[in-house]
């Protein structure tokens, strides 16, 4: 940004980042849907803590014979006033989805724990080898190469076709497709079509081998506790089907409970569980009673836990690092530990568009606006040309942050292009009550009261008052500066 100092903080002219989500009873929403899930369903998100509790050795591979062939081959044929603002931003993401995941993590975390001794019930999730193996592939697939990462995963499901971990390993690259904007849902039919593959495979082992019976229950649990995070995606809203999930992993769920030796990898669970489970009765006064059927979580251990994972474990750590992030700028106020994170995710998966523009949201956060101008703008050029995954939430991030900082610096053509290109990105994903198009309204509405051209400033503030709800404070801005248009024009 030509002028731009490099101390300048952005908050000068609002108090926080603007949401990206509703500005409009989302407390409310989100506490229905909490409590809906508690009581009907019990259960939460899996992510990719799925595929690594587990791995496998080839001595294990008479378990795919006869039985399997033939529906192991119809199978593989199918296929942020601001501030108060910003804090919605993260209870929906972290609630809406993220606090679904805290029951299933009460009983997931003792599903995974595994056997005192060494036998084929739990296959170990240590074993180097295979770590060494599936690494690069891993790190494709975080970094939004799909292409190399799936031809590695065809190759892992050839090896291991009679266990469910290839098939989840390939879900969830179908899933990371889905991450950056939810409401694309072409990716639904093929990452649902994996999650039943998991289902179907680790069933056969659940029924015919009861050697594998608790690592089969394990992945029952997790396939189906993934499918309903998505049915329960607020753009998707299939609370039945979400239910039936839940319902369906709680009952592998209690079948893990026979195993509790805890790994590394799988404190992820345990660190969700004990974090959420004292955040949201604090939260949500009316949540209280519902709690009582659970025990006590631990918020400090939780956060403990969670870069202990961040630090130590193999498969679980990126998406450790991805909520101990989230937590850390949303509810801990730690903004200079959530940009620690932020930076590390993009710089090690510099091709991952949530990654960057979470690193975008935490730069402004920290006022670091030269460095800011950079990312943003090659956030706008990746989505200008088309690049995978770069769509219109993370532009709507974007030409936000630039707007803001060309209008700090009096910039005011290019704030105008900017806060227009916010506008037009929140419009292209309806998001006509987040922040980012409410507050990218009134700075254009006074840009142009500034100007002297009232009539545009007055268009631009009525639209915030059409959009916004009643008690918003981008409602009450709005409804201020237009009154004192009128008392200017009076006089």
């Amino acid at each position: 940004m030509n002028g731009i100092e490099k101390n300048c903080n952005a908050l000068i002219i609002f108090n926080t980042i603007p949401s990206g989500l509703s500005c409009r009873n989302s407390k409310a929403a989100v506490s229905n849907s909490i409590k809906y899930f508690f009581i009907a369903s019990n259960k939460t998100d899996v992510r990719q803590s799925a595929i690594k509790v587990s791995f496998l050795s080839e001595e294990n591979s008479e378990v795919c014979g006869s039985f399997m062939a033939p529906k192991m081959r119809r199978i593989n044929s199918t296929f942020n006033n601001q501030h108060s603002t910003d804090k919605r931003l993260f209870r929906v993401l972290d609630l809406g989805l993220g606090l679904f995941v805290l029951i299933f993590f009460i009983q997931f975390n003792l599903c995974a724990q595994s056997s005192t001794k060494k036998d084929t019930t739990i296959i170990l999730i240590s074993d180097f080898a295979v770590q060494a193996e599936v690494t690069d592939a891993l790190n494709s697939l975080y970094n939004y190469e799909f292409a190399k990462a799936e031809l590695f995963f065809q190759g892992f499901k050839e090896k291991y076709k009679w266990h469910p971990l290839p098939y989840f390993l390939m879900g969830l690259g179908e899933w990371w497709k889905i991450v950056p904007n939810p409401q694309v849902k072409k990716y639904d039919a093929h990452f649902l079509a994996y999650m039943d593959s998991t289902i179907w495979v680790a069933e056969n082992l659940y029924k015919h081998y009861p050697e594998y019976k608790i690592e089969a229950a394990f992945f029952l649990a997790a396939a189906h506790g993934f499918k309903g995070e998505l049915y329960a995606d607020v753009e998707r809203k299939d609370w039945l089907k979400a239910a039936s999930e839940g319902k369906a992993a709680l009952k592998y769920m209690e079948v893990c409970r026979e195993k509790n030796n805890l790994s590394p990898e799988l404190l992820f669970g345990d660190a969700l569980y004990n974090y959420f489970r004292e955040w949201v009765p604090e939260n949500y006064k009316s949540l209280k009673p519902i709690f009582w059927l659970f025990r006590h979580g631990d918020k400090k251990l939780g956060l403990k836990q969670l870069k202990e994972v961040s630090y130590n474990a193999f498969y679980s750590r990126t998406e450790a690092m991805v909520w101990l992030m989230r937590i850390l700028a949303g509810y801990e106020n730690d903004t200079q530990g959530a940009f620690q994170l932020a930076e590390y995710l993009y710089q090690t998966y510099p091709n991952n568009p949530y990654f960057h523009r979470y690193y975008a949201r935490m730069l402004y956060s920290m006022g670091n606006m030269p460095q800011l101008e950079i990312q943003c703008k090659q956030i706008m050029q990746r989505i200008d040309s088309g690049r995978f995954g770069y769509e219109a939430v993370s532009g709507r991030y974007a030409a936000f942050f630039l707007a803001q900082g060309y209008d700090i610096t009096r910039n005011l053509g290019e704030a105008k292009k900017y806060y227009m290109r916010a506008i037009k990105f929140s419009e292209e994903v309806k998001a006509f009550d987040s922040g980012y198009y409410l507050y990218s309204l009134i700075s254009l509405g006074e840009i142009y009261s500034r100007e002297g051209d009232k009539k545009t400033a007055k268009k631009y503030f009525n639209l915030v008052k059409k959009h916004a709800g009643r008690k918003d404070e981008a409602y009450k801005d709005a409804k201020q500066r237009l009154k004192k248009l009128e008392k200017a024009s009076k006089d």
